[in-house]
């Protein structure tokens, strides 16, 4: 059994500092350590952080000038690993999050040892008293947080990713600059015949939040969605989606401003380019159909 070399990436605007150097120390108590810790300021600063906390492997800061949002972020961190060619993992975690466990980097490395076909590990996301929001379960309905398996799509709070899929599905989809990029990236995974798996014995410990606190939620989130489905899945199943979508968004949405913004980003989604478009097969519609999330909801 081969055993792969992974990394640690994350991603911070700088405005978390005591949140990043709890991170990494948790990082540091993992009784594998890292190959390789990136992590990109985005649109900051960095300090210095090797020496003063004594993290193990190759530690390499980046400072972007601007913010390119979630997905762009970690695909400076991507395009620095691939440079590097010698890592072929790389495990993803939110700046605000916690590796409560010590073996987490060793269960990532023996789950991607067994598996040269395992694309994506989804870890699972629970907060400082052990909940995870129904959000964060990679399942349509009300599903146990603690059931593993083979699923559809992952969270970009902890995850981890195989080197070797992305040369062939190609990176994040950095003009998204946050929300549905998970998507993105898990059907074009999906379609390439690579295998998602969520795995709750992973945990990363996260603050609960809301994603409507950011203030460009509602406007990104109807754009996003409409520039997936214009992607990613065969025509007949655009129309579906995003009308199923809609009754769902105008069922669930309370405020008035909030839908507002919705329905300016549902317009910019079909006015703007959406980027390359490559549906995914029918074959692919249906195993995902079968591993409990249609891509039509």
């Amino acid at each position: 059994m081969v055993e792969p070399r992974i990394a640690v990436a994350v991603v911070t605007m700088g405005n978390r500092p005591a949140e990043v150097d709890a991170l990494l120390e948790s990082v540091a108590k993992q009784d594998l350590a890292p190959a390789r810790i990136v992590v990109v300021g985005n649109g900051c600063r960095l300090p210095e952080f090797a020496g003063r906390l004594s993290l193990p492997g190759e530690v390499t800061t980046i400072d972007v000038e601007e913010n390119l949002g979630c997905p762009g972020g970690r695909n400076v961190a991507l395009a620095r690993l691939r440079a590097f060619g010698d890592v072929d993992i790389v495990v993803e975690l939110d700046d605000d999050g916690l590796l409560v466990d010590a073996d987490v980097l060793r269960r990532v490395r023996d789950l991607y040892a067994a598996d040269p076909r395992l694309g994506i590990v989804g870890f699972r996301i629970a907060d400082e008293h052990g909940e995870t929001q129904q959000r964060h379960v990679p399942r349509v309905g009300k599903s146990d947080p603690l059931r593993g398996g083979y699923v559809t799509g992952f969270l970009g709070g902890g995850h981890a990713l195989s080197m070797a899929m992305l040369a062939e599905t190609g990176d994040w989809p950095a003009e998204f600059f946050f929300a549905h990029e998970e998507t993105d990236l898990a059907w074009r995974a999906a379609d390439a015949g690579w295998k998602i798996l969520y795995a709750p014995q992973l945990l990363l410990q996260h603050p609960k939040t809301s994603p409507a606190r950011h203030a460009i939620y509602f406007r990104v989130n109807a754009r996003n969605r409409v520039w997936l489905v214009r992607r990613r899945l065969p025509l007949p199943l655009v129309p579906v989606h995003l009308g199923v979508w809609t009754l769902l968004t105008l069922a669930r949405t309370r405020s008035p401003a909030g839908l507002k913004a919705w329905l300016g980003g549902f317009v910019e989604g079909l006015r703007e380019p959406a980027g390359e478009r490559r549906p995914m097969r029918w074959r692919t519609v249906w195993r995902l159909s079968r591993l409990g999330r249609p891509p039509v909801i």
